[in-house]
């Protein structure tokens, strides 16, 4: 199976997967280039062009919970036109997991800080110390769980990739 982005190892480890390419013609150029082919080609995807950001969906019938996302973006740096593209879940799962971490992450100090206080008043501390030893190992679930959800969403990725490729 062709990889979808380039195969770094550091895209293997992240989440949301990115990629980098620079362009033989101008941004101007690009862009309308994609615009035209969007309107005139036939396709499932779901696709919104705004200034100069790309974002491309799954077919909506095809759509889980992990289906991925493709945000492209065209710039122009030093002279060159540059496409940078992120395949990740929809914003609202990112989201949704960004959340999670993030309570995750106060639990932890607020735990910390709870042990630490019945530990300096000679109270019994040790449920909270099993809830900072606990904290971190929820976070390494997430992260699997995360890498659960971009295996699974793979061939859903490989197919945004190829679209946008023709494009």
């Amino acid at each position: 199976m062709r990889q979808p982005i380039p195969d770094k190892p550091l895209n293997k480890v992240l989440l949301k997967p990115r990629f980098r390419k620079k362009m033989a013609i101008g941004k101007a150029e690009l862009l309308l280039k994609i615009k035209e082919a969007l309107k005139k080609e036939n396709h499932p995807y779901r696709t919104k062009l705004v200034g100069n950001h790309l974002v491309i969906d799954v077919p909506k019938l095809e759509e889980t919970f992990w289906s991925p996302q493709l945000h492209a973006e065209v710039i122009e740096e030093h002279n060159r036109t540059i496409v940078k593209g992120i395949f990740g879940p929809k914003p609202q799962v990112w989201t949704f997991f960004m959340f999670i971490h993030f309570a995750v992450a106060v639990a932890f100090v607020v735990f910390l800080v709870m042990a630490y206080t019945q530990y300096s008043l000679k109270q019994d501390y040790k449920f909270a110390m099993i809830m900072c030893f606990a904290m971190p190992v929820i976070w390494i679930l997430l992260y699997v769980g995360g890498q659960i959800g971009k295996k699974k969403s793979h061939k859903q990725l490989v197919e945004l990739d190829s679209f946008f490729r023709k494009l």
